[in-house]
């Protein structure tokens, strides 16, 4: 989860006075929890992890004895800041501190990132929460994705939260931590999630969970798909998010969504971004999604096996979007397969 720079979520009822004295409440409440976290410096552990690009103040508490160890957290987002620089081609920002709370039970919890006054990552960990669990763990990679995107208008809060559903999973398959079969079958899995339900007003006036996580997810598949058609397959999503932050759009930045859109299709020479937002902005569109997938060579079975179709007309789409690419954006030698492979030898 994306929380904006301590900018409420507006709304027509609310006056500007309002929204304003909300909007201070929440910083003096994160300040005051801040000092109050730093302030416990019990079992406390402060490491410094530097990634391509910045590097990454990394600060754990532990306020009972917890399955895993201060190296598996470090091991854990640096695999993280491996996936989002992979994909990014550098880290998003140059520096971003990470606070890591244990509490009880199991699994990653309650990921927040803040642009303002510096970038920031709160998370928390169960303490039952095993390496295992740590190593499939997809929320600190989805709460870094965050640090890549400018910080847009509340009502456009769906493309941030769009763009680290759908990018998390990319990145990691391009990191050789996750493998395409398994990061489409979720694709395939979840993104109906996103599909406009009756009543739906487009994506900038409902702004229910669905539709801000994988409706998000869902124009940024579409984009994808499109710009790798108009381009004949030689750019995609990855060059128009990567082009937005070359021009200096990441989290610390307030942008109009406008803005972002444009410099993303600068990025790739199409206007795929901006048409795509005029079509789906104010009116719900419907996407036949088992023909994308058809057309993508992708293959669920009811078991919820996976399996691809290299023969399909956009097969060379879908090994595209998850293909391993230099800082540059050039494809590097090494498949996706290959990398996994190498990656489980390490």
């Amino acid at each position: 989860m994306f929380m904006k720079r301590f900018r409420p979520s507006s709304s027509p009822k609310h006056s500007s006075f309002s929204r304003a004295t909300l909007r201070r409440f929440l910083h003096v409440l994160l300040m005051t929890t801040l000092l109050a976290w730093t302030g416990n410096t019990e079992g406390r552990k402060d490491t410094t992890i530097l990634v391509p690009g910045g590097r990454i103040d990394l600060f754990v508490t532990y306020n009972q004895k917890a399955d895993f160890t201060n190296q598996d957290l470090i091991a854990w987002v640096s695999a993280a800041s491996k996936s989002v620089s992979t994909y990014f081609g550098r880290y998003p920002v140059p520096e971003v501190a990470i606070r890591v709370t244990t509490i009880s039970g199991k699994g990653v919890h309650h990921g927040r990132t803040f642009g303002s006054p510096a970038p920031l990552i709160l998370i928390s960990v169960g303490r039952d929460t095993t390496v295992k669990d740590l190593e499939a763990d997809w929320t600190m990679t989805h709460e870094m994705v965050h640090l890549a995107f400018p910080s847009v208008p509340e009502t456009n809060h769906w493309i941030e939260e769009g763009t680290a559903t759908y990018v998390e999973p990319i990145a990691r398959v391009q990191a050789g931590i996750l493998q395409p079969a398994k990061m489409w079958n979720d694709v395939v899995r979840d993104l109906p999630q996103g599909l406009p339900a009756p009543g739906d007003r487009g994506l900038d006036v409902t702004h229910t969970w669905g539709r801000t996580y994988w409706g998000g997810a869902l124009f940024c598949l579409l984009a994808d798909v499109e710009i790798h058609e108009r381009t004949h397959n030689q750019k995609g999503l990855q060059d128009a998010l990567r082009g937005i932050l070359a021009a200096g759009g990441n989290v610390t930045e307030d942008w109009p969504l406008e803005r972002a859109l444009r410099t993303g299709d600068a990025a790739t020479g199409t206007t795929v971004l901006e048409d795509l937002y005029q079509q789906m902005k104010n009116k719900p569109v419907t996407v036949d999604l088992a023909s994308m997938w058809r057309n993508l060579g992708i293959q669920r079975s009811k078991n919820g096996d996976t399996s691809f179709n290299d023969d399909a007309p956009l097969a060379s789409i879908r090994d595209s979007i998850t293909a391993v690419r230099n800082s540059q954006g050039s494809v590097n030698s090494l498949s996706v397969d290959q990398t996994f492979a190498a990656r489980n030898r390490e």
